[in-house]
């Protein structure tokens, strides 16, 4: 179950980061950022009144609200450095360095005392190695300062999101996701009103940002389910495949050459994952 919900969480991330990456080419990737979050606020809330999943927050580490207020923030600023990356067209670049993100919870889970078998320790290893390769690595053009600061952002960010977000899903997965959005939402809002707009959307644009939003909570949600079924470390190296998605869906709608490098590390994944799963 673990292992199902971890990687379905990757499709949807992916799937998500693909569209933000088409609208950060004419939006703020801020904008973009925090728009999705307002729609991906709106879907935990449904989420939570339907399930009658709510109970009070407290201050306490062990709880959900304090992960998910800090993993909110990092969340945020990692998808903020990774949709500007994607802005600068130098994906094989930012996307290779942000999968960086998952060796934060990987080591969290390590120092906490996790002990993978050894047939899965090296599924980890060859499913790393996959993801690397397989979301493009482009340094033959060498490496602009640029697009790197904004791939080790969004590493930083991305990977101490993670590590928080599966602390405050020991309580609670559903309202540590929720706490997030509310953190970000609330960031985004008092940005708007400081620079008196919304990003600039059009209608048209609407229907993006919802699915993003909501795709992107489910992802989050998913993974911080999957962390309580079964070992942190091996969730979130299944929920890293998500650059492999977004590669994919550019290679199907945009017409992107997948590189050499992009088809072993999809060979890579496969085994690693079918060693994880033994």
């Amino acid at each position: 179950m673990a292992t199902l919900l971890a990687l379905f969480s990757s499709v949807l991330w992916g799937s998500a980061d693909f569209c933000g990456g088409l609208l950060t080419k004419k939006y703020k990737a801020f904008a973009v950022t925090a728009m999705s979050q307002f729609f991906g606020l709106i879907t935990a809330l449904v989420i939570v009144v339907a399930a009658n999943g709510y109970r009070a927050p407290t201050l306490d580490w062990n709880g959900y609200f304090l992960p998910g207020v800090l993993a909110g923030i990092a969340g945020f600023t990692g998808l903020v450095s990774f949709y500007s990356g994607l802005s600068t067209g130098r994906m094989g670049v930012v996307s290779p360095i942000s999968t960086l993100s998952t060796l934060i919870p990987l080591v969290v889970a390590f120092a906490g005392g996790e002990r993978p078998r050894t047939i899965q320790f090296v599924g980890i290893l060859i499913v790393l190695i996959g993801v690397f390769c397989g979301s493009g690595p482009d340094i033959v053009k060498g490496l602009p300062m640029k697009p790197l600061l904004f791939g080790l952002g969004a590493a930083l960010g991305f990977g101490t999101a993670l590590s928080l977000m599966a602390q405050g899903s020991k309580t609670s997965a559903l309202l540590t996701m929720t706490s997030m959005r509310v953190v970000t939402v609330t960031i985004a809002i008092l940005v708007a009103i400081k620079f008196r707009s919304v990003g600039g959307f059009k209608s048209k644009d609407l229907s993006l940002l919802i699915f993003i939003g909501i795709t992107d909570f489910m992802a989050n949600y998913l993974l911080g389910v999957a962390t309580t079924k079964g070992l942190v470390s091996i969730a979130m190296v299944l929920g890293s495949l998500f650059p492999m998605m977004t590669a994919l869906l550019a290679f199907k709608f945009l017409r992107e050459r997948l590189h050499k490098v992009q088809y072993l590390g999809i060979f890579l994944a496969v085994v690693g994952v079918s060693l994880i799963s033994l």
